[in-house]
């Protein structure tokens, strides 16, 4: 955790330190599931530099619709997008278990297009079978996101990096916070690197990071 409370220009909100600590708990205890599917496990991308060969940035849009859906092409996601806020324990809701091919994004935070980090989550697996973000951490930078908003406007990210966060020592400002001031960003986060059985969670957090590219026509 840390004092530095990021800014989020698009709307003028300030995203507080409570706030982080409400989204990370939120994270760790929906990432808390029985499964026998193991996210695919990629050393080598722990860290990919993000900016070299990739495209300029799009400026930030006005305020829009909420998500609606999200595609990453690449990946095969084709995925519908329903708002989550908080629960009575004040943790980030998760997306249905019953429902695994959806994603979530927080309400409390940006949306997608705007100024700031909108911050999507979404299952790796359940009980049985991969879930909607099984495939998230083989992810490559230049990969397009695709959201398409309540509005039916489509704003496009391009993926600048992949990168796994342990749970011990989790920043949550260093995983969410924004990577360059006054760019559109968005943030894909699921679990990641080994289930424990013992303490029947996962021990780390997958998070793609993509910064807003272009604005194509449907």
């Amino acid at each position: 955790m840390t004092d530095t409370e990021p800014r989020s220009s698009g709307g003028g909100r300030l995203l507080t330190v409570a706030a982080w600590t409400v989204l990370v708990l939120g994270l760790w205890l929906w990432g808390r599931e029985i499964t026998e599917f193991k996210p695919v496990e990629r050393p080598g991308q722990a860290g990919a530099l993000f900016g070299r060969g990739l495209p300029a940035a799009h400026s930030p849009l006005p305020a829009g619709g909420p998500p609606h859906r999200l595609d990453v092409p690449s990946m095969g996601i084709s995925a519908p997008v329903i708002a989550r806020g908080l629960d009575r324990n004040g943790a980030i809701e998760p997306p249905p278990y019953g429902r695994p091919g959806v994603v979530g994004w927080w309400s409390g935070g940006t949306k997608p297009g705007e100024a700031g980090t909108a911050l999507l989550v979404g299952h790796v697996d359940t009980e049985s079978k991969p879930a909607v973000f099984y495939g998230l951490s083989t992810a490559q930078p230049g990969d397009k996101v695709r959201v398409t908003r309540a509005d039916a406007s489509v704003v496009e990210f391009t993926i600048e990096e992949v990168r796994v966060y342990e749970r011990r020592a989790f920043d949550a400002h260093k995983a969410y916070g924004p990577r360059v001031p006054g760019r559109a960003e968005l943030r894909l986060v699921t679990c990641g690197g080994t289930y424990d059985k013992v303490a029947k969670e996962y021990t780390a957090n997958v998070v793609v990071s993509a910064y807003l590219t272009a604005t194509p026509r449907r």
